[in-house]
């Protein structure tokens, strides 16, 4: 090949690799946001149906309330993004809101009339592992980038089925994940039978974790849209809104993370027992 015959060759190619490079899409920037937050919602069947519109109603409340939409607005962006999922077993979840900014109060309204456009379902078993593994998942498809990312998860019982609590909860936190909790300590639903006394305890020890993750326990179903609103002012104000953040932490009870012991295997035992004792009959 001549001289002439590989400068052509060698010009060509690069002209090829620079119509290359030019066609290819130019990779877009995620979109920063103060805070990625991910509602992790227990509809498992221990739940009454009445019990889940309670759920619903709540989150879509907070999201709207004024404290929260203030405690967004405090940020250094002004806006946070959000998706809400429901969960029961360890291959249950549904996402029932993508991931939305929320940066005003027509947003906030938009993720509220989207909570009320269909009645929720419940699934079979608890598996809290399955929700904070699916949780952690999503963010990796979010398309933003926020300061912070938050797996808010809420339940009324201990795990059950799926990987071991927390197990999964430190590979989550490792990526730099922080893991909220909203125990549901009430009475009234369908699964009495697994309950768990100290289920605040249980949530402490084996749910949550990462840096300055809490948990607000829920007694009785009226403590409910309060707890879900002070806990969003919470996660939402960060260090944009200190004082906004202490007022909120100053109402008992917000229980910060504890190192005590407790039985993260509760629950799996729990079913196994009963499940035996069922099929002894």
């Amino acid at each position: 090949m001549s001289a002439f015959s590989c400068a052509r060759h060698f010009l060509s190619g690069s002209a090829a690799l620079a119509l290359g490079l030019w066609l290819v899409p130019p990779v877009q920037a995620a979109e920063p946001v103060d805070v990625e937050l991910v509602l992790a919602v227990d509809v498992s069947l221990s739940m009454s149906p009445g019990e889940l519109e309670i759920q619903r109603h709540g989150y879509a409340a907070a999201l709207t309330h004024d404290n929260v939409l203030q405690a967004i607005a405090d940020g250094a962006y002004g806006k946070v993004a959000v998706t809400y999922v429901e969960w029961a077993g360890a291959t249950t979840q549904q996402v029932v809101v993508p991931w939305t900014v929320i940066a005003s109060r027509a947003d906030a309204e938009r993720v509220a009339a989207q909570l009320s456009a269909h009645p929720p379902a419940s699934a079979r078993r608890t598996s809290i592992s399955g929700a904070l593994e699916f949780g952690s998942d999503l963010f990796a498809e979010s398309g933003f980038q926020g300061t912070k990312r938050v797996i808010d998860i809420s339940g009324d019982g201990p795990n059950n089925q799926g990987a071991p609590v927390d197990i999964t909860r430190d590979a989550v936190v490792k990526q730099g994940i922080i893991i909220n909790g909203l125990p549901l300590m009430t009475r009234g639903g369908f699964g009495g039978a697994y309950d768990v006394n100290n289920l605040d305890r249980y949530y402490s020890d084996c749910v949550i974790g990462g840096p300055g993750s809490f948990m607000i326990p829920v007694n009785d179903w009226t403590q409910f849209p309060e707890a879900i609103r002070r806990k969003l002012v919470l996660e939402l104000a960060g260090a944009a809104s200190p004082q906004r953040a202490r007022e909120e932490a100053g109402h008992p009870p917000v229980v910060l993370a504890q190192d005590r012991p407790t039985d993260c295997q509760v629950g799996e035992k729990m079913w196994r027992d009963r499940s035996w004792m069922f099929d002894a009959r």
